[in-house]
Order: C-alpha cells, then sequence, then structure tokens
C-alpha cells in the first residue's frame, strides 16, 4: 500500500501481458459456450506456436549477440586451465598448438576383476606406470596412474570397454612440424610450463594470449627447410660431429632461421643430450678467422690503420711462449686487404698489436663479443673472453683464438658491421624495423669498407666457392678454420669450419641485408675435401647454396651472374654506394 492507501500502477508490458491472457481465455470459453471446439483447439495451437516463436527467436537473439558483440575475454573463461596461445612463423603457418590430452584415472571400487583388468590394460602402458596400476588396484581410492596422453591412446583404451576407467582432459602441446626448426620453437614440459626456445622465452606472452589470437615468430619456415637441408647435407657429406646454421635480417635483427644438428623433436626429446642443446644459442666456439671481421673493423674505425697499411707476413710472428705461423702466405709484405682476402693470421695479429689492447678490448665490448647476445632466448650463452688484453690475448684474439662465442654473438656483431654501424639486438619475434635501442658501433665509412672486403673475399680470395654457388647475388663472406683446444693445447687435425656471409653487398644501408652463418663441428675429409677439411672448402659453399635458395623467398633478386671485383684502398672515400 502507498501513502494514500491506492494500490500503484502496474507496469505496462505487465497489463498487456494479462489482458492477452483473459482475451485467449475467454474466447476459449465462448468457443466451448457456442459449441465451436474446432475453433477453441485452433485457438489452442496458435497459441502454443506463438510461444515457441517467440522462445526460439530469443534465443537466437542471444546467441547472435554473443558471436558477434561478446569481447574475447568473454570466451577465455572456457578455456583449458594452462591454455597457451598458437605458435606461427612470420606468413601464419603453425609451429605449435594446443589440442586436448588425456589422464587416465582407475577406481578400484567400480572394477570387479582387477585380475583381467591388469592382464588387459597393462600392455598398453608404459613399464613406469604398472607399479602403480597395481598400487591402485590394492586400493580402495581413485588415482591417476598414466597421463598425458594422445587422443588415440584414449580411442584405444577406452575401445577395451573396462570398467573402472575415467580419463580426464587438459589443454597439451603439439608441434607439427616435428624436428623442423625443433630448437627455436623450444617445448613445455607435462605442466605446461614453456622450456627453452620460443616456449620458453615467450612463455608468458603466449600464456596471456591464449584464446586472442597466435603469438607471430620472425621465423621463416621457407628459409628454415632450405637452412636445414643443405646444412644436414653438409654434415653427412663431411661425416661431421655437429653443425650450426643462421639466417637473420641485419637490419632488424629478425631471426628468420636457426638450426642446430643433431636436432630432436619438441615433444619427444632425443636420449642424446647433444641433439637437445641449442648450439647456435648456448654453444660457445673458438670461431678462427671469422673474427678477422672485427679485428679489422676495430683497426680500420679507431683510425690506427688504414687498408693500405703493409705488415710482414713472410717471418712468423715470435711471442712470449708462442711462434703465430701462416699456412699460405707468401714471402714479403701484404696490406689489409689482403691480409683479409689471403686470411693471413700473421698480418691481423701485427695489425691487432700495433692498435693495442686498450682500444681492442672497448671495440670488442661494442660489438658484443664480451656478454651474451641479447636475444629473447634463455640459453643466451656468455662468452669466454679475456678478462686482461695481454700481448699475447691480442695477437690470438685477432683471428678468433683464445676467445669462445656463441653463434648468436657473431650474428648479431657482424651484422652491427655490416649494416651500417648499428648494433641491432636480435629478436625471435617478428618486427618490421629496428627498435630503438640500437647503438652506433662503427662508422658508415668502416661498414662500407668491410662490406667492400666481405665481397673482395668472395671473388677472389677464401670464399670463391660462396660466390660460385650463389652467382648474381653480389654474395661477400668471411672463412674460418679453428682447431679445436683439447687438453690445453690445440688440435691440429679437429676442427670448427665456418663461413660467415652477408647478401646483397651492394645496396644501399637502411635496406634489408642478410647474414648468413655456417658452422660445422669437427668435419672430415671427404670426395669434396680430400686434404684439410677447411671453412672454405666445408662451409663457404653450403652458405652459397643456401643463399641461392632462398634469396627468390626473400625478395633478392639475381645480377649479372660475372662478379665484379670491388676495390678496397683507402682512395676511395667510402660513401654508400
Amino acid at each position: 500500500m502507498t501513502v494514500s492507501g491506492l494500490t500503484p500502477p502496474r507496469p505496462l508490458a505487465w497489463r498487456w501481458l494479462t489482458s492477452a491472457i483473459w482475451w485467449i481465455e475467454h474466447e476459449f470459453e465462448r468457443s466451448k459456450a457456442e459449441n465451436r471446439p474446432a475453433d477453441s483447439v485452433r485457438f489452442r495451437m496458435v497459441f502454443i506456436l506463438a510461444v515457441f516463436v517467440a522462445g526460439f527467436s530469443a534465443l537466437a537473439l542471444g546467441a547472435g549477440r554473443a558471436a558477434l558483440v561478446s569481447k574475447p575475454s568473454a570466451w577465455r573463461a572456457s578455456l583449458p586451465a594452462g591454455s597457451r596461445a598458437d605458435l606461427v612463423d612470420r606468413h601464419g603457418d603453425l609451429l605449435a598448438i594446443d589440442l586436448p590430452v588425456y589422464n587416465l584415472y582407475l577406481d578400484p571400487a567400480l572394477i570387479w576383476d582387477k585380475a583381467e583388468t591388469r592382464r588387459v590394460l597393462g600392455p598398453l602402458l608404459p613399464a613406469a606406470a604398472g607399479p602403480r596400476m597395481d598400487e591402485t588396484l590394492a586400493g580402495t581410492k581413485r588415482v591417476k596412474i598414466f597421463g598425458p596422453f594422445p587422443q588415440a591412446v584414449r580411442d584405444r583404451i577406452d575401445s577395451l570397454g573396462l570398467p573402472g576407467i575415467n580419463f580426464e582432459a587438459e589443454a597439451g602441446r603439439s608441434y607439427p612440424l616435428g624436428s623442423e626448426a625443433s630448437h627455436l620453437v623450444g617445448y613445455v614440459r607435462n605442466d605446461g610450463m614453456g622450456m627453452l626456445g620460443a616456449e620458453g622465452a615467450l612463455d608468458q606472452q603466449i600464456r596471456t594470449q591464449a584464446g586472442q589470437g597466435p603469438v607471430v615468430l620472425a621465423l621463416d619456415l621457407k628459409v628454415q627447410a632450405a637452412l636445414e637441408g643443405e646444412l644436414q647435407a653438409t654434415v653427412l657429406r663431411h661425416s661431421a660431429k655437429a653443425a650450426v646454421g643462421l639466417v637473420t635480417n641485419i637490419r632488424t635483427g629478425e631471426i628468420l632461421a636457426m638450426a642446430s644438428l643433431p636436432d630432436t623433436t619438441p615433444d619427444r626429446l632425443a636420449s642424446d643430450m647433444n641433439a637437445n642443446v641449442n648450439k647456435a644459442a648456448s654453444a660457445r666456439y673458438e670461431m678462427g678467422s671469422t673474427f678477422k671481421i672485427f679485428s679489422l673493423a676495430m683497426g680500420l674505425d679507431s683510425g690506427k690503420v688504414t687498408l693500405d697499411t703493409k705488415y710482414d707476413v713472410g717471418n712468423p710472428l715470435v711471442l712470449s711462449g708462442q711462434t703465430i705461423h701462416d699456412s699460405h702466405s707468401e714471402s714479403g709484405f701484404y696490406n689489409l686487404h689482403e691480409v683479409f682476402i689471403h686470411s693471413s693470421n700473421i698480418g691481423a695479429a701485427r695489425m691487432a698489436l700495433q692498435v693495442g689492447g686498450d682500444i681492442m678490448g672497448p671495440y670488442y665490448e661494442k660489438f658484443g663479443l664480451t656478454r651474451a647476445a641479447p636475444i629473447e632466448l634463455r640459453e643466451s650463452a656468455r662468452p669466454l673472453a679475456p678478462k686482461v688484453w695481454s700481448t699475447n690475448v691480442v695477437a690470438n684474439t685477432a683471428f678468433g683464438h683464445g676467445i669462445a662465442v656463441s653463434p648468436l654473438a657473431v650474428a648479431a656483431g657482424v651484422g652491427a658491421i655490416m649494416n651500417g654501424g648499428q648494433y641491432v639486438p636480435l629478436t625471435i619475434l617478428k618486427r618490421d624495423g629496428p627498435p630503438a635501442t640500437v647503438r652506433q658501433v662503427v662508422s658508415q665509412d668502416t661498414s662500407r669498407k668491410m662490406l667492400d672486403l666481405m665481397r673482395a673475399n668472395a671473388v677472389e680470395g677464401t670464399g670463391k666457392s660462396a660466390e660460385a654457388a650463389a652467382p648474381g647475388f653480389s654474395v661477400g663472406g668471411k672463412t674460418g678454420t679453428a682447431e679445436k683446444p683439447m687438453n690445453g693445447t690445440y688440435a691440429r687435425e679437429t676442427l670448427v669450419s665456418s663461413f660467415a656471409a652477408i647478401f646483397p653487398t651492394d645496396t644501399p644501408f637502411g635496406t634489408d641485408k642478410y647474414f648468413v652463418l655456417i658452422l660445422v663441428d669437427e668435419p672430415h675429409t671427404s670426395a669434396e675435401a680430400p686434404g684439410r677439411p677447411t671453412g672454405g672448402i666445408v662451409a663457404a659453399p653450403t652458405a652459397g647454396r643456401v643463399i641461392n635458395r632462398i634469396a627468390p623467398f626473400l625478395g633478392v633478386s639475381r645480377r649479372s651472374a660475372t662478379p665484379q671485383v670491388v676495390a678496397t684502398g683507402d682512395a676511395q672515400d667510402g660513401n654508400e654506394r
């Protein structure tokens, strides 16, 4: 009752509904009174039909609104616990996806023939699950005895029709490409936590983004397939222990391909731990003469030497407790151009000693050779770098001995020298351009001179086999052949052979250029390398074949197949061409 004692008026919709119901009821009564039973039935049928139409219309409107208007977060509540976003390559091709997996539970209270259950179910389970099953069958509680496992295994067990068996689903991770790009993609543990590779490095982002679209990597699967195929062929050809391959865009820092052999599959790790290690990120190698890229860039950029500076390479360099030789230098003097294309250890060491360790040390820090390569991957390893730049250290580091770094560190450092002098942090995520956090490590003048040296080495020096395998793509590169340290000395016949390539060398700074690294660990003599399996014989032609295959995917067109020798003397002004 209101203050006035009157009943408040009812809402209009309610009054309309009650009036409609009374009218229908009175119509039923009139039909009955007037002896019109057919009309009464007809009214009732129309009424029921109208109720059904109204109900289904309301449901359809609600479903349409949920599908078209609801925010993505409304769907996330229905995702299984531990769900992860898909991983895709830069073109949207699938790398990792969530698929349901199942856990097997036994409830002894519902099993009337435990011996039969043990006999039938036992052969389908791994040996480690046997004791758990026996313990559960002897008890009274429902217990998980096996899992997670895929749908196919669930269907096989379910088809047995055994009582007391239950399955519980959870989110599981599937890798449709198997071992391809396995070290870059990474894997997850049984509890759903990302471990290594992109799965580990981007674990929080992948979890947060579940149900909101895929996480896009910089990886290009076409480039990856070409790199892996050529690297595997090289390992077989030279009976090598292991190998590493990298392809990066030196303008953006993106990792377009990464291979580490032997490899594994993300959902079934190999028993050989050597196959589970991503050697591109976590292994450290003495790189040999590919380090002359860093040494000459340091010398030229410091202004202490020029390309015309000459060094005695005909006589060994005698240091305290050590004598440095060349395997292929002629008597006389080489200028820095000749030191590079003939890969003279004596010349590089004499140049580094002239510049001095007080300059060499800071430059190597700027090149990223004294710390882990900046990238999302957790496994990026810190180099084994000198603490004190003594005379012997300076001389040996100039040609890549006495310092061990990861292939990723080499990729980032060489990329900085070749892209106009800017150190761009590497990334496994797709990005459109370089990040804001870049720093200048050498001048553009030095960068252009080093590009010209790399090109000259591929045309007339130790990298000619790379040019021969990729004619017309303006390839540049530097070979490396490092003896592996063993038992306190260097084993002359146990080598790490490598080739660091750049292409195209003839485009302006600010455009896309690509770095390719091929590293072969402990290659052996073969029909192609009947003598010493050096970087020029083993790794350089592999890099050339990779470039020849991937250049069309990257939009790099073939120029004239006739190589043009690039002059690199200091008479040039070094300006960008």
